[in-house]
């Protein structure tokens, strides 16, 4: 409210309330009609967001967190994902919902121009590398991210090229608040297999 009608010397946003009040001067007021804008305000709210202290973040989170999800998953892992992806906290459950099930998906989904992945691109990707994460025992984002990396070498093509389809199987979701194997991590082992193999039957549907 305050930078309505009133801006400091140097065009500073972010304030705390202290220092707001240190660089507040009645003299730079303007004489013009405010104009109260409803976007800029939720840009503000999330450049507060991101600066909040981590512990603090997930304390007001969590309620929106658990709206969403109600599987025994790691919600603080969780909120880390959406703190800078947010503007207000009621954003978080349709950012999250897919961890609690897989939704809906078309697999055209699979298709990114600039990724060059295409259904049967993806299909192979995904058909290739789901015996490779069956025996894949570690499912830390840091194991899983080697062990697609290794075989994005072995394939020698661009790391688009398999994040893409796997983010898409394990996800349903075009947008989503963090990478394949950070959501695997969350997700687990047996979760991330069985959307794998969802996908895979997707894509093979549609190429039929």
């Amino acid at each position: 409210m305050a930078l309505l009608g009133w801006s400091p010397v140097d065009n500073r946003e972010i304030f705390s309330l202290e220092e707001l009040v240190e660089a507040f001067d009645y003299h730079h007021l303007s004489k013009s009609p405010a104009v109260f804008d409803f976007t800029k305000l939720k840009w503000m709210n999330g450049e507060y967001i991101k600066a909040m202290d981590s512990d603090a973040f997930y304390e007001k989170a969590e309620p929106f967190l658990k709206q969403a999800i109600s599987k025994d998953l790691d919600l603080k892992k969780i909120a880390g994902m959406v703190k800078t992806r947010i503007e207000i906290f009621p954003d978080i459950p349709a950012l999250v919902d897919f961890f609690e099930t897989l939704p809906e998906y078309d697999p055209e989904m699979y298709c990114h121009k600039k990724m060059k992945t295409t259904k049967e691109s993806s299909l192979e990707v995904l058909t290739e590398l789901l015996p490779i994460l069956e025996e894949q025992t570690d499912y830390s984002n840091d194991a899983l991210y080697q062990t697609l990396l290794a075989y994005v070498e072995k394939k020698e093509c661009k790391n688009g090229y398999v994040m893409w389809p796997v983010r898409t199987a394990v996800s349903g979701k075009q947008m989503t608040p963090a990478g394949a194997t950070e959501i695997m991590e969350i997700l687990g082992k047996e979760e991330s297999l069985n959307r794998i193999r969802k996908g895979i039957e997707y894509l093979e549907n549609a190429i039929s």
